[in-house]
């Protein structure tokens, strides 16, 4: 009898450091199990910080010129930004669609021309643009969560907008009508990409994240992005769009 009350003691403590080394408790994860055995906070939506290469499409208006580049060079120059979504629905055995929005920066600047055509002056010209665009965004997360590939593809399509404005040094430029050196285009705003998920780099810190702050998941991400932003060919407007990479850091929440 009490080598049975023996075994059966060994037994409860057993089952109880499994119970104990999978599962989450009010200071925390622990045990390197947490998404299978533990909580998941509800995800429904996706952040990212954006970086990329920004050149405009500007000198493809014209026939064998080149103002653009004339002015500002062929150095490759970028744009910052960031974008939201909204994962209003989870397609089963493929993963979220919703609406998205983003924004983004970048500007150019170069010593003006002279007005003769002599050379350049040292009043320095810019350009600025504010990219702007609404899209529906699908994100094919079903490799990552049922078959552990960490790789997400996803797709963009919408509308893109920008503000651009020029300027002289000291204040907005103006021609010799003294129309002002300013304007709006918009168009087709579409995109392809894919992100890496970082959670497998450190599952542990992933789990923590998620009970701490909400974060479910966190990317890295490639995307191909064209923003083509001519009015639909109606020819009346500067196509300030650019059609290039980004990449930067996502977050699901």
């Amino acid at each position: 009898m009490k080598r049975l009350r023996l075994g059966v003691f060994a037994a409860v403590l057993s089952a109880s450091s499994v119970t104990f080394a999978q599962g989450t408790d009010e200071f925390g994860s622990y045990g390197g199990m947490e998404r299978r055995y533990g909580y998941e906070s509800p995800q429904n939506a996706a952040f990212e910080a954006r970086f990329g290469r920004y050149q405009p499409g500007i000198d493809d208006e014209f026939s064998g010129a080149t103002p653009f580049q004339s002015t500002f060079g062929n150095d490759s120059r970028y744009s910052i930004g960031f974008e939201v979504d909204w994962q209003a629905l989870r397609i089963p055995s493929l993963g979220t669609l919703g609406p998205g929005v983003g924004w983004a920066y970048t500007s150019f600047s170069a010593d003006a021309f002279l007005s003769d055509g002599t050379g350049r002056a040292a009043q320095e010209t810019t350009l600025e643009i504010m990219p702007m665009y609404v899209v529906g965004v699908l994100r094919a997360d079903v490799f990552a969560k049922q078959f552990s590939i960490p790789l997400v593809p996803y797709a963009k399509l919408g509308l893109g907008y920008a503000m651009w404005w020029t300027g002289d040094g000291s204040d907005g430029s103006v021609d010799d009508a003294g129309v002002k050196g300013r304007g709006a285009s918009y168009g087709l705003h579409y995109a392809l990409g894919g992100m890496f998920l970082l959670d497998v780099l450190d599952r542990t810190s992933a789990v923590e994240m998620d009970n701490a702050v909400g974060v479910n998941n966190t990317y890295f991400f490639f995307e191909w992005t064209v923003a083509n932003l001519d009015g639909f060919g109606a020819g009346d407007q500067m196509q300030v769009g650019s059609n290039s990479w980004t990449l930067g850091l996502a977050l699901e929440i």
